[in-house]
């Protein structure tokens, strides 16, 4: 029940070296260059997404200030409130904190006799794997990843080994996608990653204590400590484990190789929103919506200059040699000369009205929250629910994210377990365990789960309450315990609670 090759987490701080021949530095920056020149054509689209619906994320065009204001050029707030909403919303039903959204039952291949046996273990597991995420910075940091997954379609989530003595032994960081640059394999998923960030010298000397750094470097970083050097960190498939790399880019020197190590999965988990045919890169509700997007953030801003037009007026008066508009004041008690016999000051008429601007902008943000499912989604405004009302609700629920749950659930939460589960085994917190569905499987326990399987689940109950009507005949066709082991199942049931199928010797 090993992993595949070995997962190296102390080689991020320059430890264990794996035995794989690395490339060049050279090489892989030439690799790099060609990744981020096939995702530039997304960029310019990117950041109009950002500026219309997440004005707060990291921007592509420059490094951005923290604290500064991005919100100049924003009039209408629908998007920016919708995205948050449906960000909180996944958040709820994928991962909800503090809250068991994953578990680990046995799997076909373990006999019967050995599924009691097997099933409480798995279970404490589990929980040990959960507490370590409650626990950890997870809840803070996939929050912002789901907000780039709603804005831009495609998220980035740095899972990492926590430093030995912390209260988790886990560690997350959502990447900005402006410094990630990914890369799709053979089988379609992006597990191939470059991230370029900057650091100065102590910080390379701390992250990466005995690397070589080039002299040239060593100098400007001794005359200027505040000056930052690029990074490329990169993780790719080497065979069935990742090869991370990290190369000091300066400029200074010639590219140089800072640390190397193997991982059996990647630290990098980088997942989708929607993928079309043909495409690395996911796209996003918002930008199917973002037409409706900016036109209502442009009505806004007429009527906004309407609106001072309307309050201040237009006016037009005689050029008589009395009356100089350089010197009025439009305030109230405000009392201006005029010659005799002139009109003054004298009002110009509005030449439209803008009564029909708020009939189109109630048009445009319904079909916003409809697109970024805020109207589906969002919370209820009826106190009291009926139960056949939460029925429908979660399978309209189950529905709308149906497509969006599946590549989620492959590409982030599956991926996640996994990892997880490697790094507190090889710690010896959690038993020697692999979970690869036929040993040890996992079950996805959160709300949106249950409510994919609610269905089959009132389907099944309501021909249990068809058979107890027709008789006891009827009721001899039904096998209870195999029925109450799949409903257990159905509605996510700890696995130590179910017993075993009896072997018939």
């Amino acid at each position: 029940m090993m992993d595949t090759a070995p997962d190296t987490d102390r080689g991020r701080r320059g430890g264990d070296i794996g035995p794989a021949a690395p490339s060049g530095p050279e090489r892989l920056l030439e690799r790099y260059r060609a990744a981020r020149e096939r995702r530039s054509v997304w960029e310019s689209h990117w950041q109009e997404c950002y500026d219309h619906a997440l004005p707060n994320g990291q921007p592509f065009r420059g490094g951005g200030t923290p604290g500064e204001r991005r919100v100049d050029r924003l009039f209408d707030g629908t998007a920016p409130d919708a995205v948050e909403q449906l960000a909180a919303s996944l958040l709820a039903e994928l991962t909800p904190p503090w809250s068991r959204w994953f578990g680990l039952q046995p799997g076909p291949s373990v006999p019967d006799g050995e599924r009691d046996r097997v099933a409480p273990m798995l279970d404490r597991a589990a929980g040990i794997v959960q507490a370590h995420v409650d626990r950890s910075n997870f809840a803070v940091e996939i929050h912002q990843a789901f907000l780039d997954l709603v804005t831009v379609g495609t998220a980035c989530l740095l899972m990492e080994e926590g430093p030995p003595g912390a209260a988790s032994s886990l560690r997350f960081t959502a990447v900005p996608l402006a410094e990630a640059v990914l890369e799709e394999g053979a089988d379609g998923r992006l597990d191939g990653t470059f991230r370029r960030s900057e650091a100065t010298l102590a910080q390379i000397g701390r992250r990466f204590p005995g690397a070589t750094v080039p002299e040239e470097v060593r100098k400007r970083g001794a005359e200027e400590p505040d000056s930052r050097f690029p990074l490329v960190e990169a993780v790719l498939p080497d065979g069935l484990a990742y090869r991370w790399t990290v190369v000091l880019d300066s400029g200074l020197a010639d590219p140089t190789m800072l640390a190397e190590g193997r991982f059996a999965q990647s630290p990098f988990i980088n997942f989708r929103w929607l993928k079309a045919p043909g495409e690395t890169y996911g796209r996003s509700p918002v930008m199917k919506a973002l037409p409706d997007i900016k036109t209502a953030n442009k009505v806004v801003e007429l009527v906004l200059k309407n609106a001072s037009v309307a309050v201040t007026g237009i006016w037009q008066a005689d050029d008589d040699g009395v009356l100089n508009p350089a010197t009025i004041r439009l305030v109230p008690g405000t009392i201006i000369p005029k010659a005799v016999g002139s009109a003054g000051l004298t009002p110009l008429a509005n030449p439209g009205r803008f009564d029909v601007s708020q009939l189109v902008l109630d048009d445009l943000r319904a079909r916003i929250r409809h697109a970024l499912l805020t109207d589906r989604l969002g919370p209820l405004d009826q106190p009291r629910m009926t139960a056949t009302e939460v029925v429908e609700r979660s399978a309209e629920m189950a529905r709308l994210l149906g497509a969006t749950y599946g590549r989620l659930q492959a590409e982030l939460l599956t991926p996640l377990v996994l990892r997880a589960v490697g790094i507190l085994r090889r710690r010896g917190e959690i038993p020697d365990i692999a979970v690869d569905g036929r040993t040890v499987a996992l079950q996805h326990r959160s709300p949106l789960a249950q409510a994919q399987a609610q269905r089959d689940v009132q389907a099944t109950l309501r021909w249990l309450d068809t058979a107890r009507q027709l008789g006891p005949e009827a009721l001899s066709a039904v096998d209870v315990a195999a029925t109450a082991r799949w409903l257990g199942e159905a509605f996510g049931v700890p696995a130590k609670l179910v017993r075993a199928e009896a072997s018939h010797g």
